[in-house]
């Protein structure tokens, strides 16, 4: 898999791509992670990719012409899946939008910034519009990094044990059961007997029964 990131301050993603899971995936060729300036597409030799915006309203407007440009040099080395524009009218990021986009081949990351993006490359260029929450950033930087490490960490071989991540909360529409570990009581504090049972059945069914009481409790309207 390939996921190209295109950013004004692409800086501000270079040690969050380099670490942790995110570096591991890309050290064992599970993913190829790119950062691009989009202050490199631009002909203003003041390196600037916003202008006012037509009409008088308030803030600054990225432009066409060097998102253009760079997703033009992009898609001349290869096929894209998706062109993913970072913006907090998209639609919802969550699970299962990682799951889809977990198996595509390339796609690009284009992040927001300032008041937004010339609404022509929304129509022209961008084949998704992806929000991770109803609140507004000030730059899609932080989006993108949390979109990336949703995605990579399903991809298989990227984390040591992939029934981790098949287990993860909102898989199954679900809250995770609670978990522990060792040691067994602490301050008076105990682990469920069941889970020291090793019955395996047993423990499925309290897993489940405790993951659907989680989420009537809190995500009611995942059981929607």
């Amino acid at each position: 898999m390939r996921i190209d990131i295109i950013s004004v301050i692409p800086d501000m993603m270079e040690g969050f791509i380099n670490e942790s899971i995110l570096a591991r995936a890309q050290k064992k060729g599970l993913v190829e992670i790119h950062l691009h300036n989009l202050r490199d597409y631009t002909l203003d030799k003041w390196r600037r990719v916003d202008d006012y915006p037509y009409g008088g309203s308030a803030g600054m407007i990225i432009q066409c012409e060097p998102i253009d440009r760079c997703i033009s040099a992009l898609k001349a080395e290869r096929d894209y899946d998706e062109v993913i524009y970072t913006s907090p009218d998209g639609e919802q990021f969550d699970q299962h939008v990682a799951n889809d986009l977990s198996l595509k081949g390339n796609i690009i990351i284009l992040c927001g910034h300032y008041k937004g993006i010339d609404q022509r490359v929304r129509e022209h260029l961008i084949t998704r519009e992806i929000s991770i929450g109803d609140y507004v950033l000030t730059g899609g930087e932080l989006a993108a990094a949390v979109m990336t490490d949703a995605i990579v960490r399903l991809i298989p071989g990227s984390i040591s044990d992939e029934q981790s991540a098949l287990s993860d909360c909102f898989q199954d529409d679900m809250l995770a059961a609670p978990i522990y570990t060792r040691p067994s009581e602490y301050k008076g504090w105990k682990v469920p007997d069941v889970l020291l049972s090793g019955n395996e059945a047993k423990i499925r069914k309290w897993e489940f029964d405790r993951a659907m009481e989680r989420t009537k409790k809190i995500r009611p309207d995942l059981l929607k």
